[in-house]
């Protein structure tokens, strides 16, 4: 997900998979489209959500940012880290199919009995965000292109040079429930990935 361009690269949308033979191709269809695994896409103008128990970062650098979509251009607030562990996390996205209905896709992994999910160079684009926050050394309205303790703007990225961000060299958030519209990153190693496809909505919360 690292390669993938904000200013319009991300998101594809995922069609109904009516045939069982071919779900477990899906699946993994899926779960690129949702930004799980690495890929470039274009931003499809509708927010998904994500939870998770716990997620430990270093090298955190926060700003704002536009990302161009189907359905025109949104402000985000974009979250880089270099290296990121997360602790159960749930990803859904309710797609209205017309005539059939809705569809939910929700992912999980990095749950009970299973070792954290794993990411490198992780990136969010997110306009809502609540969680317990706890920052070391942060250093807040730092001009965004001198930021040193994280991984910096994203390559592409639609932001205002020299604006305002923040950063710190580490993070941890807890009970966290956050509305994205693109999640990207250079590596995301999922253990005990689970991805359900269901009629209907079925959302992390």
């Amino acid at each position: 997900m690292e390669s993938l361009a904000r200013g319009g690269t991300r998101w594809k949308r995922f069609a109904v998979v009516m045939v069982p033979s071919v779900a477990a191709t899906a699946a993994i269809g899926v779960a690129l489209s949702q930004g799980a695994l690495a890929a470039s896409f274009s931003v499809s103008g509708q927010q998904f959500k994500v939870t998770a128990d716990k997620l430990d970062g270093t090298g955190f650098v926060q700003y704002g940012a536009i990302d161009t979509t189907q359905k025109g251009k949104k402000a985000v607030a974009v979250v880089g880290m270099d290296s990121a562990k997360i602790t159960n996390l749930c990803q859904s996205v309710v797609v209205p199919v017309p005539v059939f209905g809705d569809i939910s896709m929700k992912l999980s992994a990095g749950g009970e009995g299973s070792p954290r999910v794993e990411a490198k160079k992780l990136y969010i684009d997110a306009d809502d965000l609540n969680a317990n926050a706890t920052f070391k050394n942060i250093d807040i309205g730092v001009n965004v292109d001198k930021t040193t303790k994280g991984p910096g703007p994203h390559n592409g990225d639609d932001y205002t040079k020299g604006s305002f961000s923040q950063q710190a060299e580490s993070v941890q958030f807890t009970d966290v429930k956050q509305r994205a519209w693109a999640t990207t990153a250079g590596t995301f190693k999922l253990s005990g990935l689970h991805l359900a496809v269901k009629k209907g909505k079925s959302e992390c919360y």
